[in-house]
């Protein structure tokens, strides 16, 4: 859903505002609200994140986040996993992870949900290449594909059970195949 309002609401404003369910982006001045999650996006967001967790956050490598707000370079985007590397992971003066994420995340995947644009998903990961994330994800459940980006790069179509999907170069302990990903919607 687009919320066109009269005029541009500022960054700032919107920021002031109430968090919806699912969450609203806030995209060149305008406020689009995110489908809400169906299972075949929920599984995998769920899985991938416990994998990602289960590997990388013990050794202090990295860590992901589902449905994290990231505010910068002029949007706020709620991308399905967010990872951070853990040494940007933003803190609050106790060392705690800080409530307010305003910064790309090294890594951003997201889910395609039924009847969601491509083109908007696609736009949400470029704009987070152009600010500093080393790779993004697109994963697409019905054509159980991952379309990998990498900064000023064409992207990559992994669609084969047998491929490994490359991740960041921080994450190389992580070893996903096509086959593990989509086998998480068997489970």
């Amino acid at each position: 859903m687009v919320q066109s309002p009269s005029k541009l609401i500022p960054l700032e404003e919107f920021l002031t505002w109430s968090e919806t369910k699912p969450a609203s982006e806030y995209i060149d001045g305008q406020i689009i609200q995110k489908p809400m999650p169906q299972g075949k996006h929920s599984t995998i967001q769920t899985e991938f994140s416990a994998t990602v967790n289960g590997v990388l956050k013990p050794l202090k490598i990295a860590r992901a986040f589902s449905e994290l707000r990231c505010t910068f370079g002029g949007r706020s985007t709620v991308p399905d996993v967010s990872v951070f590397s853990w040494q940007r992971i933003p803190r609050d003066p106790n060392g705690e992870v800080a409530n307010t994420f305003l910064c790309a995340p090294d890594w951003t995947i997201e889910i395609l949900s039924p009847d969601q644009s491509q083109t908007k998903v696609t736009k949400n990961i470029l704009h987070c290449l152009n600010h500093g994330s080393q790779m993004g994800w697109l994963i697409d459940p019905d054509e159980q594909t991952v379309f990998v980006y990498l900064p000023k790069q064409q992207p990559e179509v992994f669609d084969q059970s047998e491929q490994i999907v490359p991740v960041p170069s921080f994450a190389h302990p992580l070893n996903l195949s096509i086959g593990a990903i989509f086998g998480w919607l068997l489970e």
